[in-house]
């Protein structure tokens, strides 16, 4: 993967991908969105059928319950953070996203990272902190903790589809939303 000036040349590179085997059933590239000078960048697993269909990230129910997780913290996808996700199409039925689609697709996160610069970064679930932050990591148990790697700060938070399937880890959300609002503050 070359380098790449701005977020819209590596957008417009990423629309005709068919590294992997997604590219064949996808609506859209879901690319990502917000602000291209963001204070948290949040990374999901992928898109699901009404972000295939909009080509835009968490727009459903799960977006939805992001959209006033981030509220609460006083941040916004619209002014302050950016979204994106491990993979950009959506793999069939909503599964997991396959190592090799991961593999095939990370370049183009890793591209998004570099040009966006966060100082925060926050994987939403498992799948997206097993790849990014440690493979090895428990959603369970290491949710809320701070990494950091070359000078940026990783948090994992549950996945907001996780917090509709199971409310009971919602106050444990919150107090990990509390900890990133604080980590905001300390490093401006």
């Amino acid at each position: 993967m070359g380098d790449f000036g701005n977020l819209n040349e590596l957008e417009n590179a990423c629309l005709t991908c068919t590294k992997c085997e997604l590219h064949q059933t996808r609506t859209n590239i879901v690319f990502g969105v917000g602000s291209s000078k963001p204070k948290v960048l949040f990374i999901g697993e992928g898109p699901g059928e009404k972000e295939d269909q909009r080509g835009e990230p968490f727009v459903g129910r799960s977006g939805e319950l992001l959209d006033e997780m981030l509220k609460t913290i006083g941040l916004s996808r619209k002014e302050n953070i950016y979204i994106a996700n491990i993979v950009k199409c959506r793999p069939p039925g909503n599964r997991d996203p396959h190592r090799a689609e991961r593999e095939a697709c990370i370049g183009w996160l890793r591209a998004q990272i570099k040009l966006l610069h966060p100082k925060i970064v926050v994987c939403l679930g498992r799948i997206a902190a097993c790849e990014i932050i440690d493979s090895n990591l428990k959603i369970t148990l290491d949710h809320g903790k701070w990494y950091e790697v070359d000078s940026i700060k990783y948090m994992a938070l549950f996945h907001p589809a996780a917090l509709l399937r199971d409310p009971s880890k919602k106050p444990d959300t919150f107090a990990d939303l509390k900890e990133l609002e604080k980590m905001i503050k300390q490093i401006g």
